[in-house]
């Protein structure tokens, strides 16, 4: 939504981009405010409150609108409030935790690696999550904390193998993105393997996770994705001026001052825990973290990633999503997964080729 930048010096000129203001904070930083994104920012954050309103709403037991905040509230018709905060809020809170999880992780990703494919689902981190949680699932058999932990290990440790094999002198997007498509590769072979080496029940509750469902989430899975959040999202939004500079090229960051490979390691290293939080709540839900950064961006039209509002994208993205897998073809209820691969691979395809067309593909 807005950028934490030092100070420019003044000049005789326009130092700040048509339309936008700066608020110093103190003498040392000041913040670019851009209406346009504020607006975004705002409409996305009505769309995630009506998805919202209408996921705790619609179900086999119909709960009038203007009784969902009563609800919500714990008052009312019994019933009500029983639907609405023992069932419905806590899904609908958990999608829009996990999709804002999923767009900020995202836009670092692809931040780092300046390239429109460098989301955790190409690269490599979601499938070193996913198999961390699989690999528990069926040689341990943990509970649902076993499971966290090994996703976000899973998470950290591709994030560890991926770094280390592209570093050469930096670590340059082409060669993060190549890297992860290997190691992702690998890591499906495993998980795939392991699913061949399980008994016949246990393999097919991994492969439900593994599509990835927002059924059955509760209130643990709310405060387990809050707290990630609250946790890992003011480093990720402290290092994100640092990435907008080395946006510009490593050279131009250091001389402004950034410790790139400080930067490049802490960045990394949170967005992959982050991403593994989310996918130990959710299941590996695909291609929201590469939809929702872009998007961000395009409705915003600035020249970097906006991780606020990437963030914001990827909550709105999750939540209309649940609210189709969930009345798309009542009364089954579809994995959040399936619509957001429908809708994820329909956007890669048409951001290929517009690539092609503009001759960068």
């Amino acid at each position: 939504m807005s950028t934490l930048t030092p100070p420019r010096p003044r000049t005789g000129g326009r130092s700040t981009p048509r339309g936008s203001f700066v608020l110093r904070l103190g003498e040392r930083y000041s913040l670019l405010v851009r209406p346009r994104t504020l607006l975004v920012a705002l409409v996305l954050l009505v769309v995630s409150a009506a998805a919202l309103v209408v996921s705790v709403s619609v179900g086999d037991y119909e709960i009038p609108l203007a009784a969902v905040p009563a609800a919500i509230a714990g008052v009312g018709e019994r019933l009500d409030v029983f639907f609405v905060q023992g069932v419905r809020l806590p899904r609908a809170l958990t999608a829009l935790g996990v999709g804002a999880a999923l767009g900020l992780a995202g836009a670092v990703f692809q931040s780092l690696s300046r390239n429109a494919l460098g989301s955790p689902d190409i690269i490599g981190f979601t499938s070193g999550a996913a198999t961390g949680a699989v690999a528990v699932i069926l040689l341990v058999g943990g509970g649902r904390l076993m499971v966290s932990l090994g996703a976000v290990a899973g998470g950290l440790l591709t994030a560890g193998v991926v770094y280390l094999l592209a570093m050469k002198n930096g670590v340059h997007g082409y060669r993060l993105v190549l890297v992860g498509i290997g190691i992702s590769a690998m890591l499906t072979a495993v998980r795939d393997y392991l699913l061949t080496r399980a008994d016949l029940t246990d393999a097919m509750g991994a492969q439900i996770w593994m599509i990835g469902s927002l059924n059955a989430r509760g209130w643990p899975e709310v405060v387990a994705v809050g707290v990630s959040l609250a946790l890992l999202g003011p480093v990720l939004l402290y290092l994100g001026a640092r990435l907008r500079f080395m946006e510009l090229g490593d050279d131009t960051a250091r001389a402004l001052g950034v410790d790139t490979q400080a930067v490049q390691v802490g960045a990394l290293a949170a967005a992959s825990a982050l991403t593994g939080a989310a996918i130990a709540v959710s299941g590996p839900i695909g291609f929201v973290a590469l939809a929702a950064p872009q998007l961000a961006r395009r409705l915003t039209r600035t020249g970097g990633t906006t991780f606020v509002g990437a963030a914001l994208m990827g909550a709105a993205l999750l939540a209309v999503a649940d609210l189709v897998a969930l009345r798309a073809l009542a009364p089954t209820q579809l994995p959040v997964g399936v619509v957001t691969a429908v809708i994820g691979g329909s956007y890669l395809i048409w951001l290929l080729y517009t690539d092609w067309r503009r001759g960068r593909a």
